[in-house]
């Protein structure tokens, strides 16, 4: 059963209509998640970028789905990109937060670039020839605080210039282009940033940091030096800020937390296999751990709610700027990365403990090693705490509900 099964609205009819005539969404993902599933224990073990699965994802074009239609994509909703991102979780974790990843950026793309020729070109390469987009925001020691940038762009008439430390590009080397942010210009405050989208052509990396990591191995999120030199259409016109808080939090936010819902799934699913064996071994008694499962069982129930809820705000309020930079909308969508990293984290835990040494084990059929390791990465990428300490000022004026129900 798939997220919007139980949790999650169905996309507009139109849409419905216009995706009979070929497999749907959820059939292109699903054959994109066996492959991906397949693959999952040599991309862990051997740390490298899962190519099985990303050529699935090109033969049925779900790279673009989110491109609109008059672009060469399937102009897919919020509801399919995360129930995409679900069920890729449920098979693997990198897969998974890798097209997570690439779909915020193509959100950027889309939400801010009509109208620009630039933009519209690299919405066509996404949609026609399946670009995968990667990800520039970590920069030097800035920890992941996106909201500061070190590098400026350098400009020079039509032309532009760019110098940065990018500790972590996730599948950088298997990119075929890049949004990253950065400061306006060399006089601008590091708060004052543009966002660029680049083609392959317009930038260059020399590797400066491996990635042997505990979990998410196959995102490969090694450091680069990252050198940019290509026309000022790269630059997107609105400022960043407003990019950041209506699309690149919303997206990422959003997508992430419904991969790491289909790891805590794929752990619970192994969970109750274990616990049915054990239960037909012993005439029906249930095992010691069983109280473990039925935990991890309400911990992803209260997971996937709290991800339903955050979707169906923001496909409620996609087109109202104002809805979407209100406080609590803002404080909301932010903290959901920290409550669905938690509670991930919590539900893993709890399957494991369900299955015990055979959940410990990493030669059996309930192994659980590879979804724990992954799902620690959680709370960490983009760490919980530096977000519970920026949204401290906006939780105080938030106030406190008067009532039960408010």
């Amino acid at each position: 059963m798939n997220v919007r099964e139980a949790t999650l609205q169905p996309a507009h009819d139109a849409q419905a209509s216009f995706l009979d005539p070929m497999p749907s969404l959820i059939e292109r993902a699903g054959k994109m998640a066996k492959a991906a599933a397949t693959d999952a224990d040599g991309v862990d073990r051997e740390a490298r970028f899962p190519h099985k699965a990303f050529e699935v994802a090109r033969e049925e074009k779900l790279l673009g789905v989110m491109i609109p239609v008059e672009f060469g994509g399937f102009g897919a909703s919020i509801y399919d990109v995360t129930d995409i991102c679900y069920t890729l979780g449920r098979a693997c974790a990198s897969t998974a937060m890798i097209y997570a990843m690439h779909q915020t950026k193509v959100a950027c793309v889309i939400r801010h670039g009509h109208g620009i020729p630039w933009m519209e070109t690299m919405m066509r390469r996404v949609g026609r020839d399946q670009w995968l987009l990667a990800s520039s925001t970590t920069e030097g020691q800035n920890g992941g605080n996106i909201r500061s940038s070190a590098a400026a762009v350098g400009h020079d008439n039509d032309m532009i210039s760019l110098l940065r430390d990018a500790t972590v590009i996730s599948y950088g080397a298997e990119a075929d282009g890049l949004v990253t942010v950065a400061r306006r210009a060399n006089d601008a405050a590091s708060s004052d940033q543009v966002l660029l989208a680049l083609a392959k052509d317009d930038y260059a990396l020399k590797r400066t940091l491996g990635w042997e990591t505990l979990g998410m191995r196959g995102t490969c999120s090694t450091g680069f030096e990252l050198r940019v030199d290509c026309p000022a259409d790269r630059v997107f016109p609105e400022a960043y800020d407003k990019i950041h808080a209506q699309t690149m939090t919303p997206f990422a936010h959003l997508c992430w937390s419904s991969a790491w819902a289909g790891v805590a799934t794929a752990a619970v699913e192994r969970a109750q296999a274990f616990i049915r064996k054990a239960a037909r071994s012993s005439g029906g008694q249930m095992p010691p751990a069983a109280a473990h499962f039925t935990a991890a069982k309400m911990s992803l129930a209260k997971l996937r709610a709290l991800i339903a809820s955050n979707v169906g705000a923001f496909a409620r309020h996609e087109h109202d700027e104002r809805a979407l930079s209100s406080l609590d909308f803002q404080s909301s969508i932010t903290l959901l990365k920290v409550q669905a990293s938690e509670l991930a984290v919590e539900t893993v835990m709890h399957a494991m403990r369900t299955t015990g040494l055979s959940g410990y084990r990493n030669d059996g059929d309930f192994t659980m090693g590879r979804h724990l390791r992954d799902i620690l990465s959680s709370p960490i990428m983009i760490n919980n705490d530096r977000i519970l300490a920026n949204a401290a000022t906006s939780t105080l004026m938030s106030g406190v509900p008067a009532s039960l129900h408010d």
